[in-house]
């Protein structure tokens, strides 16, 4: 009696002593940027960032808790669905090995029939919970185990007699308690005539419903989770804007008269960058309203001079002298011109603190220096010396840097008489390009070292030749020169043995100039 088979399913010296050496440098920044007002269409819900932040992190968090709950889910009903498939096909295996020994290991003789087979192998089995084991004789008695759950099956005629008619082997039926897996074997005996089916089912949905049990309580556990993540997150979200707010409250408190508050920078993240960022801004917004308030000052202060001398020589002019109104003419004429030169001065001196105020370009040192000399020549009758012209290149700009020079030399020009000396000279060093303007003149006294630079003044070299009617610009344009070169503007003066200024622009150091460094002011 068998079981049918189943297929598994450097810098250059002065002579003298005491002399005076003065440095004028300031630092100069970039022009204020101009800020945009952007107008927009229909106005928005305003969403404060805080909110939004930790709403998109519960929204991802919530996602991917979704997603690992239906996956973990997915797996776990497969895993059991696996096993229950794999357990029905092991018990199956084994009652075929029963068949085929087809004797009776308590009394050594063979099994009468299929029934005394399927109830001796029934009753050796042990069930584990949710499975399910009978056998149906020949004749449709039914034998299982007490309390082995078989009248799941038994009392569903249909649904049991689908599984003894079922030209397959293995399947799925419904019941009341929900679907079954189920597997059956046919008994047959020595005359190849049926004895019965045996019949191993195991109910998947009890698996099923411990899953989803499980499930529920993970979805309670990440809903606590959510609540607490999304606490969590307005504190830290709190935490990482307070510096944004920090700089919303300090540009509110800023007003065109007052630009003076600064944030506080701390640690060197994102957000301190942001804080120095916009302090950078506020530096460079004061300066152009101070530029912009120091032009109008200067401008109102220079020219009520020559206005005051027109009016007044308009006023007093008689008709019948012809003689008179000419030299009223002239007057007026010689302040309007001078005028002219203020005006051209303080726009130059206010254009000096945009970016585009030098353009820097490749230069010839010799060539930028002899044409130079050339155009001092026509300054004065004085004695025009070249100390020295610097070789290779530099990055300048040639104009700016000849209106400098030229400006010095106009000043030496002023401070010195028809026949004296004055020498010119430039160098290139390793890391810097210097020009420089020397006269014998009077001299710089050590108190105005450092006043002739400022606007509007002309210091007290008493002694001083020449026509001193400038606004006192000139020094000022030249620093503000220098400094757009990155540079500055250094004084050596002995009192009584005249004043070297000298412009110093810092360069790139390159491995392939050469330089000459024994070349400077003898």
């Amino acid at each position: 009696m068998v079981a049918q088979d189943e297929r598994a399913p450097d810098a250059p010296p002065v002579s003298g002593e005491s002399a005076v050496v003065t440095r004028v440098s300031t630092r100069r920044d970039d022009v204020p940027g101009r800020s945009r007002k952007a107008s927009g269409g229909r106005r928005r819900i305003a969403v404060p960032a805080r909110l939004r932040i930790m709403g998109w992190l519960v929204l991802l968090l919530f996602i991917a808790l979704v997603t690992v709950t239906i996956v973990t889910r997915n797996l776990l009903v497969g895993q059991a669905r696996s096993e229950a498939t794999q357990a029905l096909y092991q018990e199956a295996q084994e009652f075929r090995q029963f068949a085929e020994s087809g004797v009776n290991q308590t009394t050594g003789q063979p099994y009468k029939n299929g029934e005394e087979l399927l109830r001796r192998h029934i009753a050796r089995q042990y069930l584990e919970s949710g499975e399910i084991m009978l056998g149906v004789t020949a004749d449709g008695t039914v034998i299982g185990r007490p309390g082995g759950g078989q009248d799941v099956l038994t009392s569903s005629t249909t649904e049991f007699r689908q599984i003894l008619r079922s030209p397959v082997l293995t399947g799925t039926v419904a019941t009341r308690d929900g679907p079954l897996r189920w597997s059956k074997v046919p008994v047959v005996g020595d005359q190849g005539r049926s004895e019965g089916t045996f019949v191993v089912a195991y109910a998947v949905d009890r698996d099923t419903r411990e899953v989803d049990q499980m499930m529920r309580t993970l979805a309670l556990v990440s809903a606590i989770g959510l609540v607490l993540a999304a606490g969590a997150a307005w504190l830290v979200s709190g935490q990482i804007l307070e510096p944004v707010n920090t700089v919303r409250r300090a540009a509110a408190r800023i007003s065109h008269d007052d630009l003076t508050e600064r944030i506080p920078v701390h640690g060197h993240d994102e957000i301190a960058a942001l804080a120095e960022q916009f302090n950078g801004m506020l530096d460079r917004l004061d300066q152009a309203f101070g530029a912009q308030r120091q032009f109008l000052d200067d401008a109102s202060h220079e020219l009520r001079t020559p206005i005051t001398i027109i009016r007044g020589n308009l006023e007093f002019v008689a008709d019948d002298d012809p003689l008179e109104r000419a030299e009223v003419v002239r007057l007026c004429t010689d302040e309007l011109d001078r005028m002219s030169r203020i005006v051209e001065d303080l726009l130059l001196l206010a254009k000096s603190r945009r970016p585009d105020f030098v353009v820097l370009e490749d230069v010839a040192l010799p060539d930028l220096t002899s044409d130079i000399h050339a155009k001092l020549r026509a300054l004065g009758a004085r004695q025009w010396q070249l100390d020295s012209i610097a070789e290779g290149e530099a990055r300048l700009d040639p104009d700016r840097v000849t209106q400098a020079v030229v400006q010095l030399a106009a000043n030496a020009v002023q401070h010195t008489g028809p026949g004296d000396t004055i020498r010119l000279g430039s160098a290139r060093h390793v890391d810097e390009v210097l020009f420089w303007v020397a006269d014998s003149g009077p001299g710089v006294r050590q108190e105005d070292g450092e006043a002739i630079f400022e606007r509007f003044s002309r210091g007290s070299t008493g002694g001083a030749r020449g026509n001193r009617t400038g606004a006192g610009l000139g020094l000022t344009i030249v620093t503000a020169i220098a400094e757009a070169h990155g540079g500055w503007v250094e004084l050596e003066s002995v009192p009584g043995n005249g004043a070297t200024f000298t412009l110093r622009f810092p360069q790139p150091e390159r491995r392939d100039d050469h330089i000459r460094d024994q070349e400077g002011r003898p």
